[in-house]
């Protein structure tokens, strides 16, 4: 499902409307049909800059999953000191009661003096997953959007939504929240110095294995092909790339053995995904664009996620000279967590 549709801004299906797909019979006719008739799930929002700017040539992108934007002014104050040309996010909250109901990406894009995009991954029935239905209880969301896109100074051409699975799985409430969508990767292409280069930010599903994972590589790749035939290509994402199938991640003992085995294969999980090997075969790369051997996760101040980590978060590269991978601690001036992701950057011109 490739969306091409944009508007200057997205709204989430009115609350009654929410509140009927959560009073009806929890089956896949009622996922359909939603999915099908939420307005926001097929369609970008794009807001040009402000005060457009040319590309740096080369340029600097960074990757990052914000974890909903929840600490916005922290999170403006690190990426400002980042200095991107272009930032690639995901986890972004629009009218969610967890992050006051604000629109996280258009107040980032303001606060930097940038345009943004920002396509909606799931449209939320709840206040959000365990702790955030205590923390946020009593409270009830604006429009209920989580979703990913691009904050960026520079123009960015020709936005897209590629929706990689509508398989439902969050819909029945099993992973303790209910949500209409999918999981998605955005599209969008950059000026680099005359020669146009398609940007990709995506997310994968996490309560998944490592074939759900190809699959999901699969629709990515094509629709990049399909939308930006022969353009290099910058794709950043949380791949979630655990090596591990869910029921695997939940078996304590499991992931202790293999990883006595393998001590490095949460951070080098090539062998065990096989999205490494398709993407290699379609001419994509990842050593120069990556610090590799790193871990990308962090605990967050309540605690969770706990250790081992791994190396979840990817960029990898398609006709283009990639330089300067770096992993970047996402924490305040306090070194408090303001995600439980790392920020990946990297400079990048066309080979």
């Amino acid at each position: 499902m490739l969306v091409t549709r944009t508007v200057d801004r997205t709204r989430g299906p009115a609350r009654d409307e929410r509140q009927a797909t959560i009073d009806a019979a929890i089956e896949s006719a009622a996922f359909t049909s939603a999915l099908a008739r939420f307005a926001t799930l097929h369609e970008v929002e794009s807001c040009l800059p402000p005060h457009p700017v040319p590309c740096r040539v080369p340029a600097r992108i960074a990757f990052w999953n914000a974890e909903r934007l929840k600490y916005l002014d922290a999170s403006i104050a690190a990426l400002r000191a980042l200095d991107a040309d272009v930032l690639m996010l995901c986890e972004l909250d629009l009218g969610m009661a967890r992050t006051g109901n604000r629109h996280t990406i258009a107040d980032l894009a303001g606060a930097l003096g940038a345009g943004h995009v920002f396509g909606t991954e799931f449209v939320e029935l709840g206040l959000g997953d365990l702790r955030e239905q205590a923390w946020h209880a009593g409270q009830a969301n604006r429009d209920g959007l989580h979703g990913g896109g691009f904050v960026s100074k520079v123009p960015l051409g020709r936005p897209a939504l590629s929706r990689l699975e509508t398989s439902g799985r969050w819909f029945d409430g099993a992973f303790h929240e209910r949500r209409v969508g999918g999981r998605i990767a955005m599209l969008a292409e950059l000026d680099l110095g005359g020669q146009r280069v398609l940007l990709a930010s995506a997310h994968y599903e996490s309560h998944t294995g490592p074939e759900d994972r190809l699959l999901q590589t699969v629709v990515m790749l094509d629709d990049i092909d399909t939308h930006a035939p022969g353009l290099p290509v910058l794709i950043g994402g949380d791949f979630n790339t655990s090596s591990f199938e869910l029921a695997e991640k939940r078996d304590a003992a499991h992931v202790a053995a293999a990883l006595a085995a393998e001590p490095m294969r949460l951070v080098a999980p090539m062998a065990h995904e096989p999205m490494f090997d398709l993407l290699r075969r379609r001419g994509y790369d990842w050593q120069d664009c990556n610090a590799m051997g790193q871990g990308t996760q962090r605990t967050r101040p309540d605690g969770t996620p706990a250790p081992p980590f791994g190396k979840i978060d990817w960029l990898f590269a398609r006709g283009l000279r990639c330089s300067d991978a770096a992993t970047l601690p996402a924490v305040d001036a306090h070194g408090g967590a303001i995600s439980d992701h790392e920020i990946l950057a990297v400079t990048i011109a066309v080979a």
